[in-house]
């Protein structure tokens, strides 16, 4: 986040019919260099803002949640414009419904939203130039070590809905 008083920030999709508004500041905002993020975004690494689901305000129409696969096996229900299939945000099963992954591409003023911390730059394109101030780690990190206190309060917040989201899962799930 920058030093800048939080605006609500808005953005969407490329044919407009699902449009978002984020009420608060992201809790923190991640630049993964995984292949995975390579892959799955076609470009050389995924830029998402991390922020409380109920902290999102729908303007237009919903997205359609697509349950895709992802590097660590748990999977994530990625949100994109059943019109355009522009992927707006993500919801990672290891955080539920509860913290969406916001694509900072997907807002209309993306640059109000550069990252915190660069991840898996062991694998990062060896042509992308991280500036020399940058934080960036080889994998991923101690949530704790980077993450400000007023975010990790707001996290500790949901980790009560998170854990209960899970057991109810593992309930339903046969073994």
């Amino acid at each position: 986040m920058t030093d800048k008083p939080f605006h609500p920030l808005e953005g969407g999709c490329d044919c407009g019919r699902v449009r978002y508004r984020l009420e608060s500041p992201p809790m923190f905002v991640h630049c993964c260099h995984c292949r995975w993020c390579q892959r799955e975004t076609g470009a050389s690494f995924a830029l998402n803002a991390l922020i409380e689901a109920d902290r999102v305000t729908l303007l237009r129409e919903p997205p359609e949640l697509i349950d895709t696969p992802s590097e660590s096996g748990d999977g994530q229900m990625i949100a994109r414009c059943p019109v355009c299939r522009i992927a707006v945000w993500s919801h990672y099963r290891s955080a539920g419904p509860f913290i969406s992954f916001i694509r900072v591409g997907s807002l209309d003023d993306p640059d109000r939203l550069p990252p915190n911390i660069h991840i898996f730059t062991a694998s990062k394109q060896p042509w992308v130039a991280l500036p020399p101030d940058a934080v960036a780690v080889p994998a991923f990190y101690e949530r704790e070590k980077y993450w400000p206190p007023e975010s990790l309060k707001r996290r500790a917040a949901l980790m009560p809905k998170i854990n209960a989201y899970h057991a109810a899962k593992a309930a339903q799930t046969p073994i």
